[in-house]
């Protein structure tokens, strides 16, 4: 019987090597991509969107607007019938007849929204779907001046009506503070 051949490898060993090579390949790249902020992922989201997705985006503008304006006629509108959601102020789901209920309670406080900057975290349109992810940076102001701004993560389902786009469902959390760097 020959002795071995040091430098060649049997069967099973190169079978091996070629899985942890493989394996090599595709994981590397993957940790080499740094990690992503939110202002790194937000420019693509308007990138790569349906038109249904760019008409629901603009409807989430004309929310802002209309709490902005005080329009709940119109701000009444942008929702099915059958809509439930989870907002921030709530500690259980709401159903239409109560969605603008956060607005009366700020402005019995005399408060008004001043500003608000909207930023697109994701969306996805599955046929008459679509979903929307995003940032909302509100100031409100009152006879006391401004409050300072809060942040808050929502999310809408927007389901197609006819020829209009209305929120089925949705959900909204304030933004967590960033923890202070540790030392």
């Amino acid at each position: 019987m020959p002795a071995a051949e040091p430098d060649r490898l049997s069967r099973k060993e190169g079978s091996s090597l070629r899985k942890l090579a493989v394996f090599l390949a595709l994981a590397l790249p993957v940790c080499a991509v740094p990690a992503q902020t939110a202002d790194a992922i937000a420019p693509s989201v308007s990138t790569q969107q349906s038109a249904a997705e760019r008409a629901v985006w603009n409807l989430e503008h004309s929310y802002w607007k209309y709490v902005q304006a005080l329009d709940l006629k119109s701000y009444k509108a942008l929702w099915h019938p059958n809509f439930v959601g989870w907002p921030q102020y709530s500690s259980v789901p709401a159903h239409k007849d109560h969605i603008a209920d956060w607005i009366g309670a700020y402005t019995s406080k005399g408060l008004h929204l001043k500003s608000f900057q909207l930023k697109p975290a994701a969306s996805r349109q599955t046929g008459d779907i679509v979903v929307t992810h995003y940032w909302l940076t509100a100031v409100w102001s009152g006879k006391d001046g401004d409050q300072p701004p809060s942040t808050s993560r929502i999310t809408h389902t927007w389901i197609k009506v006819g020829d209009t786009w209305q929120i089925l469902a949705g959900m909204s959390a304030p933004e967590p503070k960033p923890e202070p760097a540790k030392k």
